[in-house]
């Protein structure tokens, strides 16, 4: 039987093009995050399925490739449930892993400590556009700070990043899960339907506010609590204002002190940031892992369509592998995503140097190809690309595909001439 040449699905492979950009990318992430003290570090792919399956990735932990058992560890005859089978998997994000990962070194790493992450990531999804099961993640995270210093670095460090890869005018959302629960609170729901609201409330940019209160009233939600709950969204202004709003209206179940450091947020990276966006307040967001405690945002980019990024505050997922609660926040880009729309634009990546082509007469005699070899060496040391490839018979396509590649100039060498 044939081997099968095509990757599995939901897999891809990368051509040269979308690895130049990718690469480009990573290099970009690294020196702009760095820029602003984040340090790199690396997790293993595979994570105890304990980890995985903890209750804190959400609906991410439908989606686990889980690993079976190895050697004499698996015993299929003896086998009564899945627990018999399976001891790991591969991990479906990058914050379960960097929590295990800062448990077990937080005596060896500084205080705060701002972490650069980035790796595949595998999830058994539906693919679709933008969404593969394998894919690239990109994550920074300031584990230790209290305040909201953390969240305001991670949004400048992210929207600073997106500015140099020469986006712009998109929307950085933001809420609090604090607001979320005060909003249900206040409207009547029971805290133990809190979960099921917010299911329902994350489908609003899809169903709208109509859809919302129709599904609230199939779980069989009183119709008084759906109502002063839909009239909250049609009063709050996507703006400071909002967030005032909300301080007053729900004053009797939200410390004030969490709209007041919302406020502040929005306010500060609204002065200081360095790109092209706007920063708004919305009180329909929602995201989707369980384990966010506090501030929660997206990066909303019309061009895609959807987000392009997202995360928040999780303060107590660390306390889960060591019994203390530590202080964590974290945002992650969508690397395929912006790597998607960069190539979809036919981006070309910014080089003072540039990419030459030798294109060499076949049969070249060796004393002459050792000259040619001696010219590019030296090309090379002042850093320009140098591709040497033999000339083909039809050069012009040859050029053709070459220049697709980002060759620019061409020089040609001929036994009889150099």
């Amino acid at each position: 039987m044939a081997l099968k040449k095509k990757p599995v699905t939901g897999m891809k492979d990368i051509l040269p093009k979308e690895m130049e950009i990718r690469n480009y990318v990573m290099n970009m992430i690294r020196e702009t995050y760095g820029t602003f003290g984040f340090s790199s570090i690396e997790t293993p792919c595979v994570e105890h399925i304990e980890n995985l399956s903890s209750k804190q990735g959400g609906e991410n932990e439908k989606l686990i490739f889980k690993i079976l058992k190895r050697g004499e560890k698996l015993k299929l005859e003896e086998a009564k449930e899945e627990a018999d089978l399976v001891d790991s998997g591969l991990r479906y994000d990058l914050t379960v892993p960097l929590s295990r990962y800062y448990s077990n070194h937080a005596n060896e790493l500084s205080a705060p400590f701002k972490a650069l992450q980035m790796g595949n990531v595998w999830r058994a999804d539906r693919p679709q556009r933008g969404r593969f099961r394998q894919f690239m993640q990109c994550d920074i995270d300031i584990l230790g700070e209290p305040t909201y210093l953390a969240e305001i670095e991670l949004v400048l460090a992210t929207t600073t990043l997106l500015g140099k890869l020469d986006f712009h005018d998109f929307t950085i959302r933001i809420n609090d899960r604090k607001i979320l629960k005060a909003m249900a609170q206040y409207s009547g729901f029971p805290s133990e339907s809190f979960d099921t609201v917010f299911i329902i409330l994350d489908k609003m940019d899809k169903i709208g506010l109509e859809g919302v209160e129709e599904e609230l009233k199939k779980e069989g939600f009183e119709e008084s609590a759906v109502k002063t709950y839909l009239k909250l969204f049609e009063e709050i202004s996507p703006d400071i204002q909002g967030v005032r709003f909300c301080k007053e209206k729900l004053a009797e179940v939200l410390p004030p002190k969490t709209a007041e450091d919302l406020e502040t947020i929005i306010a500060t990276v609204d002065a200081v940031k360095t790109a092209d966006f706007k920063i708004v307040f919305d009180p329909t967001l929602v995201r989707g892992m369980s384990y966010y405690t506090g501030p929660i945002f997206e990066i909303a980019m019309d061009e895609f369509g959807g987000s392009v990024g997202g995360g928040g505050r999780y303060d107590e997922m660390i306390g889960k592998f060591t019994g203390t609660d530590t202080s964590a926040c974290g945002f992650s880009i969508g690397f395929e995503r912006i790597v998607m729309l960069l190539l979809e634009r036919g981006y070309q990546i910014p080089s003072e140097k540039g990419k030459k082509a030798y294109l060499i007469e076949k049969n070249m005699p060796a004393d002459k190809l050792l000259l040619i070899l001696k010219q590019a060496e030296e090309e090379r040391r002042s850093g320009t690309q140098i591709n040497i490839s033999i000339m083909k018979k039809n050069k012009k396509f040859q050029k053709e595909q070459m220049m697709t590649e980002g060759y620019t100039e061409f020089v040609e060498f001929f036994k009889d001439r150099m």
